[in-house]
C-alpha cells in the first residue's frame, strides 16, 4: 500500500530516515526541520543510510547539502529540494491533508502486491540495502 509520512516536528537522523522511506511526504512549516546530524557528531553513516538517502534525494547538490553539510532544512526549502510533496501551515493541517491524501490513494484500490512490485523495483540498491529482494522475497 502507498505509505505516507507526516512530519509534524523535527526530523532527525533516523527519523528523517524513516520519512524518506515513505512514497509520500507532508510537513508542517511553522517549526520543525529535517536533519542529518552524522557529520555533526562524528558519527559514519551505515550503508543503508546512504542508499535510501540517495534513492530518496535525488539531487546531487540536496544530497551533499543534507548529509556532507548536516544542513537543517525547513519545509519550504525542503520541497524546493524535492525531498517533500507538501507543506502545510501548522501540524493539524500537515495531518489531516496526510488523511485526505490516504484517503484519495485508498480509494483507488490498487492491488498491494503489484504496489510493492513495482515499489522495490523503482528502489531496488536501496531495497537490496535493507534485505528486501526484488518481487518482495526478503533475503536471508
Amino acid at each position: 500500500m502507498p505509505t505516507i509520512a507526516a512530519v509534524t516536528g523535527h526530523a532527525s537522523a533516523a527519523g528523517f530516515l524513516l520519512a524518506l522511506c515513505h512514497d509520500y511526504r507532508l510537513m508542517r512549516s511553522d517549526r520543525g526541520v529535517l536533519y542529518m546530524s552524522e557529520v555533526d557528531i562524528g558519527l559514519p553513516l551505515p550503508p543503508y543510510f546512504v542508499a535510501i538517502l540517495r534513492a530518496k534525494i535525488t539531487s546531487a547538490n540536496a544530497l551533499r547539502d543534507v548529509v556532507l553539510g548536516a544542513r537543517k532544512v525547513k519545509a519550504p526549502e525542503a520541497k524546493e529540494m524535492g525531498i517533500v510533496d507538501v507543506v502545510c501551515p501548522t501540524a493539524a493541517e500537515t495531518a489531516a491533508e496526510a488523511i485526505r491524501l490516504a484517503e484519495q490513494l485508498a480509494a483507488r484500490k490498487w492491488n498491494g502486491s503489484v504496489y510493492a512490485s513495482i515499489r522495490i523495483s523503482m528502489f531496488p540498491d536501496a531495497c537490496r540495502s535493507v534485505g528486501i529482494a526484488l518481487f518482495g522475497s526478503v533475503d536471508h
